[in-house]
């Protein structure tokens, strides 16, 4: 143990090299406190093989070479419009050092149409005010404004935004930076999309000595993660109408009033209008002052966070309320004053022991006050199970319904769907074992909400490693879950194992949907997918149809997974599998290899959110 604390301490591959090894001791320690040696073993094995090799990476995949800058270079010489992007950056008292480096790093643009807009909110360091002077002087495309008085981020950004006079605003903070192509990616957006209003990037840190950590890899727009965390911010560009349409940044949301913009902003667009840019275009820098290093910095932006998430839910009718978190933010929807009845789903043969664990949890510990339990008996042939199955029919809300066709997954969940007299129903596995009180009612009162499909649930081993938090497609070749082998008491990859979130997929061991939408998408696919992704493809087809399938943490469960259909190695199961995975393969193909949830810099051989190498984007 003592060689595996050390290697993760000295390894190349630690989770922060640029603190040194302080840094890496005290985030050892964080972790050790939260998840124990499991913890820590988890992290060491991200970082065994260097496939989290930040420095490398960008060695590798994100340093501008010559000839690429010559690439950039004659795309924008062939461009038929350069739209003017105004960057905008209100500043109060920073590190000269680091306000040099953020406006040079806009001056270093290889993308010629832009002006860089700062207001100075009456800072009292001299050499600020010197190095803006120098600036407007030396440079006509920068513009100052000095505020007479201070009125915090707020007001300061929006003299800023006075400014403006191109189409697209362009945030950025005082102390960070800009790589040398992020306005070219920008631009090449705005030309790929004429209608986009919102634009986005991936993200990373950058330490007091200039060096590259803790990148983001953000998924596609994702609604239910933004309202669980600010992954738009950075870089993020807003087109200038719809900007000064919501009245700029709000006064009294300062800690957290670029969320705030963008929530008032995306409420008055549709979804397509908002583009995610799969780049590192953004160093946010990292010091004792900034958020970027912790929350902590300044306690002011989470209650703001929560303000500004919660005035949201109140402007677009949705009944809930947000929390912070700690590591984001939690919105917990509300039921109706009636719930409705949800019809849980069980199928099994046999198996008393993991029937009678999973009905006795439900009934002791599910507080929802309104469900009826359909136990599907698939031809069980024990004395002992078809006694107890017998005893649970006379109970008031339990019904058993025999099928004794040959095992057919999708078929038994849709002949007692057809039979379920609830408006919401659920498809539970019968080797789940409720944790969270309150699952259901989580889990319905996110179904329940306009454009939802699937509402899938976090899903644990028996040993408490994470078993199920979404589903990545393309992982393995065809799907497999986020982070799973993950152990308690981490969040996982930019928070994504313990917030609410949408994926493409969720796993049909615990999930809950609406029934009129269930039997509208034809409920599960009896044909191609018997045994295997018939879950994945229903949730595919929720997304073609334009809803959205939703993960959520707060559902907790133990899933003894496939405890009782043991391993599929005979050949007439080898068989069906592969023809299941060739039909999922040809019905999904194109989406398979590009996941909206997950990050075309991600890897595709592991389920840890570990770097891609190489990344599967588009050369230029």
């Amino acid at each position: 143990m003592k060689a595996l604390i050390y290697r993760f301490l000295v390894s190349p591959f630690a989770l922060l090299r640029g603190p040194g090894l302080l840094g890496r001791v005290q985030r050892a320690w964080r972790i050790f406190g939260k998840s124990g040696w499991a913890g820590v073993r988890w992290e060491l094995g991200r970082r065994i093989g260097g496939h989290n090799d930040y420095d490398k990476w960008v060695r590798r995949y994100d340093t501008l070479t010559p000839a690429l800058r010559q690439k950039i270079e004659q795309r924008v010489s062939l461009m038929k419009e350069r739209p003017l992007i105004s960057v905008v950056m209100p500043t109060y008292n920073p590190n000269p050092a680091w306000l040099r480096e953020a406006i040079e790093s806009v001056r270093a643009q290889i993308y010629p149409a832009w002006e860089l807009c700062i207001a100075d909110d009456a800072s009292t360091s001299g050499d600020v005010r010197q190095i803006l002077e120098e600036y407007t002087r030396s440079d006509p495309r920068i513009k100052v404004v000095f505020r007479p008085k201070n009125g915090h981020i707020s007001a300061s950004s929006n003299s800023a935004i006075e400014l403006a006079s191109g189409p697209w605003l362009a945030l950025m903070d005082h102390d960070d930076l800009l790589p040398a192509h992020a306005l070219f990616w920008v631009a090449e957006c705005i030309a790929a999309h004429p209608d986009v209003q919102l634009i986005y990037s991936d993200e990373d840190k950058v330490d007091e000595h200039g060096h590259r950590f803790g990148p983001y890899f953000k998924p596609d727009w994702n609604v239910d993660l933004f309202r669980s965390q600010n992954m738009f911010s950075h870089l993020g560009v807003l087109a200038t109408e719809l900007v000064r349409e919501v009245g700029g940044f709000r006064v009294g949301l300062e800690g957290s009033q670029d969320w705030d913009l963008v929530l008032r902003c995306m409420e008055r667009i549709e979804t397509r209008q908002i583009r995610h840019i799969p780049r590192v275009l953004y160093h946010w820098r990292v010091h004792g002052e900034s958020t970027a290093k912790s929350m902590d910095a300044k306690p002011y932006a989470a209650i703001a966070g929560e303000r500004a998430l919660n005035e949201h839910l109140a402007r677009t009718g949705v009944r809930a309320s947000a929390e912070h978190q700690g590591f984001g933010y939690r919105v917990r929807y509300a039921l109706p004053a009636s719930p409705p009845l949800v019809s849980l789903i069980i199928p099994t043969r046999n198996a008393l022991a993991l029937v009678r664990q999973c009905v006795g949890s439900i009934v002791e510990k599910t507080t929802y006050p309104s469900y009826e339990i359909l136990l599907v008996d698939n031809a069980s042939d024990d004395p002992a199970a078809l006694a107890y199955f017998e005893s649970l029919a006379r109970q008031p809300n339990i019904r058993v319904l025999r099928d004794e066709r040959p095992f057919n997954y999708a078929q038994l969940n849709n002949t007692a769907v057809a039979q379920a007299r609830g408006e919401v129903v659920a498809l539970v596995n019968n080797d789940i074992e409720v944790l969270t009180p309150d699952w259901l009612s989580e889990m319905v009162s996110i179904a329940l909400q306009p454009g939802v499909g699937a509402v899938g649930a976090r899903l644990w081993y028996p040993n408490m490693t994470l078993q199920h938090a979404g589903v990545i497609l393309g992982v393995g070749g065809t799907a497999a879950h986020s982070h799973r082998g993950m152990p308690a008491g981490r969040e996982g990859y930019g928070g994504r194992a313990a917030l609410i979130q949408s994926f493409s997929a969720v796993t049909a061991a615990c999930l809950v949907i609406r029934k009129a939408l269930y039997e509208q998408l034809g409920g599960l696919d009896e044909v191609h997918f018997a045994e295997a992704f018939n879950d994945i493809d229903f949730c595919l087809r929720l997304r073609e149809a334009g809803l959205r399938n939703v993960w959520t943490p707060y559902a907790e469960l133990i899933h003894h997974e496939s405890a009782t259909r043991g391993k599929n190695v005979s050949p007439e199961r080898q068989a069906r599998f592969q023809r299941e995975l060739a039909a999922m393969r040809e019905r999904w193909g194109a989406l398979l290899e590009n996941d909206p949830a997950y990050s075309p810099n991600l890897m595709l051989a592991r389920e840890d959110f570990s770097y891609a190498w190489p990344p599967r984007l588009a050369p230029l």
